[in-house]
């Protein structure tokens, strides 16, 4: 009886899943059979969710009438940049908070957590002037990348991910005389390759769907992100849909081959600071 009812269970959630599988994948089917129609059919109420003709017009119109290739571009070189950053740093303060003892270590780390509870929404003016007033570097590939170059949230995934590493190894690299900085670029650095590249890929991604501070910042076409220039491009020919299909479809395809490529680190990255610390 027992058995019965946990296989009716699981078919329950299996159907379950299934249904918000089916449920998260029409918009973005939608997405893609839309930018290869004519812009009539893909704006009518009931598009065609199997298309009659399929044209690359639209992804012909969109790039014509854009810098979409120069957004792309930008895009690939802030998030690259954005990971590379945030790999190193982050992994450097998640050693020393998990293996290192100086003073005010765990004092520094809790106001770190505090800043979390912070909206983002709340520093942009801040950042804002702080960039375009102070530093005089407004629309500029630093202002975008700046800010976030490092995040709170990522070095408490690698303090949580390098507390598990074994500290004897770091003991006995020490006795061999090995400086601190050795110890984290040859001890611990191969030793949390998982890690890193969990942190890499969700950095990636946050960079390249990046959207609110990219907009603020940037004042002329050839520093928009692929996010913003969609937006700008929504605003400034909104009739065209097909060819808006076709700029979402550019934007977010990256996103999708990565995940599908590297699902199986997204799905590490669920538990990667799950590690009791």
């Amino acid at each position: 009886m027992k058995l019965q009812k946990r296989s009716v269970l699981l078919i329950l959630a299996a159907v379950i899943i299934l249904l918000w599988a089916i449920v998260t994948i029409i918009p973005l089917y939608w997405m893609l059979v839309g930018s290869v129609q004519d812009t009539k059919v893909s704006a009518t109420f009931r598009p065609q969710m199997i298309p009659e003709v399929i044209s690359m017009t639209p992804y012909e119109r969109f790039f014509g009438k854009t810098d979409a290739w120069r957004w792309l571009w930008n895009s690939f070189v802030i998030a690259a940049i954005t990971t590379i950053t945030n790999v190193f740093f982050a992994s450097l303060a998640g050693y020393a908070f998990a293996k290192l003892k100086f003073p005010g270590d765990k004092a520094i780390f809790w106001v770190l957590l505090s800043t979390m509870m912070i909206p983002a929404q709340v520093t942009l003016i801040p950042l804002y002037i702080l960039m375009v007033n102070v530093f005089n570097i407004g629309d500029t590939y630093t202002a975008i990348i700046l800010p976030t170059a490092v995040s709170v949230g990522n070095i408490f995934l690698m303090k949580q991910y390098m507390s598990s590493l074994p500290t004897s190894l770091i003991h006995a690299a020490r006795i061999d005389a090995c400086s601190e900085f050795g110890i984290f670029w040859k001890v611990i650095l191969p030793m949390a390759k998982p890690g890193l590249a969990v942190l890499a890929i969700f950095s990636f991604v946050a960079s390249w769907n990046e959207f609110f501070w990219p907009f603020l910042i940037t004042n002329s076409s050839d520093m928009r992100t692929i996010q913003v220039g969609l937006a700008s491009f929504v605003f400034g020919d909104a009739s065209d849909f097909a060819a808006m299909m076709a700029g979402a479809t550019v934007g977010a395809l990256p996103m999708i081959i990565l995940f599908f490529s590297l699902q199986r680190y997204f799905l590490q990255g669920i538990t990667i600071g799950a590690v009791k610390g």
